[in-house]
């Protein structure tokens, strides 16, 4: 068995800092991975870290005239990415030794990445044709991603995973000896390989229901909604359910053992928690207590026939998709700072001079902050898209007005569908603008009336409903003039639980199971 480390770095967070790796600490968070191999662990830590990366993704195009400089000096000043970067490495012509002499690894390491690299490209030339059986086996005995062998092959994803089901590839389940074999134990703490005995052994006496964690800290996502999965899985637990955890965080609660009935340790992806639902088949799936990164994945589970708990995945796409929501806040006739969604800068710099500077510009779906930015004029606009974000059809932004001086408001709350509960409302101490996972807030407010305060929960309660949120939810606004303004909706968890938890005495998250209220989405 290989248990391997990553850590997870937000450099991306820090435009200034130097992103060179030294002897300080600069990681925020790690991941670990468990397989049979170090190939396997490897690839499985890749995908775990949650940086866009399916496995050894290219940094460089080879096409570059200045991509070999840029390799070499990326392997001998070592930053964030030299891992991906020793693949390109390779994929540039340099021998173990030649990568050995810049960067002092053992060559050992460098030839299991060497081999990946090979791999890769053979299945580059056969594509999906080529992949028999006994190919495609030994890729995923090696930690191949059914998504990156879809890149490389050519294809969609669900294309890989649909052969995998004709050759019936599958992985099995090992469970993780917590006493080192000094004493007997059944502890189902499991992670996944291919090979031939499972020792999953899952149950069949009782109701099962999944939750899944958050993967690596990072900064905007750390252990706030750790503590959310965690109280999930006790309430669950309380209410007579097989609960069943699926998170590749080393440094959480949530991945103790004695947490949940069954512990998966794997990456939060799609296809590693369909092969753990293939497997434990259980009633339902929680994804909106883990953060961004198991709500990125609602869609795709119930495409694959996978019943989601709570909120169901059209309603979060109506609170995350800006366009769908700038409906239903239409139909409530809820204020807002004028905004607009754009999917490329020629298209941002005419909506902006409808809104007016200053804007909030941020991507849609993602959490903490990241890529948000301020920005006052159309210089600061055409930057903002060069270096902080891609933009598509796919991948649209959002251009928000800026409300100079004014008060940020977060309300957490809880739908069954019949009653909201408001958990409490929180004043930021910082102005508008400052993300609330860098601000200070209040709880009780401190300024604001009992009058803008009434708004704002009536404001609540009609977007529970329209939104037809199951569980928990985050709303939040900007005061300004005495005027309230919607700013967004989160249909999930929020960071804040655990702050309004404690300071109100009410456990959020456990009373966010609602489990009477609750159904399966759709």
């Amino acid at each position: 068995m290989w248990l391997l480390k990553i850590p997870r770095f937000n450099f991306e967070k820090f435009a200034g800092a130097n992103d060179r790796l030294t002897t300080q600490m600069k990681s925020v968070g790690e991941v670990m991975a468990i397989g049979r191999t170090q190939q396997e662990s490897l690839q499985k830590a890749l995908r775990g870290l949650e940086v866009g990366a399916t496995g050894f993704d290219p940094k460089v195009s080879l096409d570059d005239p200045e991509a070999l400089t840029k390799i070499r000096r990326e392997l001998k000043d070592a930053g964030a990415d030299r891992i991906w970067y020793i693949a390109d490495a390779f994929r540039a012509g340099l021998s173990v030794d030649g990568v050995f002499n810049l960067t002092n690894i053992d060559r050992w390491f460098l030839v299991q990445i060497e081999e990946l690299v090979r791999l890769e490209e053979k299945v580059a030339e056969v594509g999906i044709t080529g992949l028999n059986a006994e190919f495609l086996r030994q890729l995923k005995r090696k930690g191949f991603a059914d998504a990156r062998l879809a890149k490389l092959a050519g294809v969609r994803e669900a294309e890989i995973r649909k052969l995998r089901d004709q050759y019936d590839l599958h992985p099995v389940y090992k469970r993780v000896d917590t006493c080192a074999a000094e004493f007997a134990t059944d502890t189902a703490y499991m992670y996944s390989t291919y090979e031939e005995e499972c020792e999953a052994n899952p149950s069949t006496d009782r109701e099962k229901i999944m939750v899944l964690g958050g993967g690596p800290n990072r900064i905007g996502q750390g252990i706030e909604f750790d503590y959310c999965c965690v109280h999930a899985s006790l309430a669950l637990r309380e209410d007579g359910y097989e609960t069943i955890m699926v998170n590749c965080n080393p440094e959480t609660v949530s991945t103790d053992y004695d947490t949940s009935d069954r512990l998966y340790f794997e990456p939060v992806t799609l296809e590693d928690v369909l092969e753990i639902v293939r497997i434990e088949k259980p009633k339902g799936v929680i994804v909106q207590y883990g953060g961004q990164t198991p709500l990125k994945l609602a869609r795709a589970l119930e495409a694959a026939g996978v019943p989601v708990i709570g909120t169901s995945p059209d309603a979060i796409d109506r609170a995350e998709d800006r366009e769908r929501f700038q409906h239903a806040v239409d139909r409530l006739k809820l204020k807002q700072p004028a905004n607009a969604t754009v999917t490329a800068i020629e298209m941002a710099v005419e909506k902006a001079k409808e809104i007016g500077y200053p804007l909030v510009v941020r991507p849609s779906y993602v959490l903490g902050g990241r890529a948000m930015e301020i920005v006052y004029d159309e210089a600061d606009l055409r930057r903002y898209f060069q270096t902080a974000v891609s933009v598509s059809n796919d991948a649209p932004v959002l251009l928000d007005h800026f409300l100079d001086d004014a008060v940020e408001v977060d309300v957490d709350a809880i739908c069954d569908g019949e009653m909201v509960l408001i958990g409490g409302i929180m004043e930021h101490i910082e102005q508008a603008g400052v993300h609330s996972g860098d601000s200070a807030c209040s709880l009780p407010a401190y300024t604001l009336s009992q009058e803008i305060q009434d708004v704002m929960r009536q404001q609540v309660q009609k977007l529970a409903f329209e939104l037809q949120v199951r569980g928990l939810m985050n709303v939040q606004f900007a005061v300004k003039n005495n005027e309230v303004y919607l700013i967004e909706v989160n249909p999930r968890a929020a960071r804040t639980v655990p702050f309004v938890s404690k300071a109100t005495g009410v456990p959020l998250a456990k009373s966010g199971g609602a489990r009477d209220g609750w159904q399966i989405a759709g």
